[in-house]
């Protein structure tokens, strides 16, 4: 894939995203209506009030980690309305360490980054994303890693045959897009924690 073809499909994400954020808002609108009506009440408006978020959530993070990206800066507050978010009803918690606006392309990187260290995680776990001496940190932890050595290979572009699935996207496009940057990926995992610097 050339750097055309990165960026036709983060076109493509960013009009995905924008296109399903609008009636996800207009669902949230709608179900705030009712509960103030009082017209649906108990477990079912709990599970779709939930469920709406938690895709509103989602939607918000691919934007960014799929979309196109650019160096205007995204404030640290709408970085942290996101992942916090996205935290709720979520196994891997992940937390944003970083004081000051960030540029946007920046931000993509440490989220595909996040979300290649939670497919790590099937049990549950956290993610820390900072920077060090101006490199990334994002480090996970968990009581319990399941690290597939071939799939991790990818990111070090060290000629892994892993075969790249559509839930595991993430893994090739972080080494391409940290490559337009002008960034290396190092990866380190042990038995309880990993990191993917650049």
């Amino acid at each position: 894939m050339g750097e055309h073809d990165v960026n036709l499909a983060a076109l493509i994400g960013s009009r995905i995203c924008h296109d399903l954020i609008s009636p996800i808002g207009a669902i949230t609108n709608g179900l705030e209506l009712l509960d103030m009506a009082g017209s649906v009440e108990g477990a079912e408006m709990a599970l779709i009030s939930d469920s709406v978020g938690n895709a509103g959530a989602r939607i918000r993070f691919f934007r960014i980690a799929y979309g196109t990206a650019s160096q205007d800066e995204i404030s640290t507050a709408e970085i942290r309305a996101v992942l916090d978010d996205l935290n709720h009803g979520s196994r891997v918690k992940c937390y944003w360490e970083i004081a000051e606006p960030m540029p946007r392309h920046e931000v993509k990187l440490a989220f595909l980054a996040h979300q290649c260290c939670e497919t790590a995680m099937p049990f549950g776990g956290s993610v820390r994303i900072s920077s060090e001496n101006g490199r990334w940190v994002v480090a996970g932890s968990a009581e319990k890693l399941k690290v597939d050595p071939e799939l991790w290979q990818v990111l070090g572009a060290a000629g892994s045959t892993a075969r790249i699935t559509p839930a595991l996207v993430q893994f090739a496009l972080l080494p391409r897009e940290a490559a337009l940057w002008g960034r290396r990926i190092r990866v380190e995992t042990a038995a309880t924690t990993l990191s993917i610097r650049f």
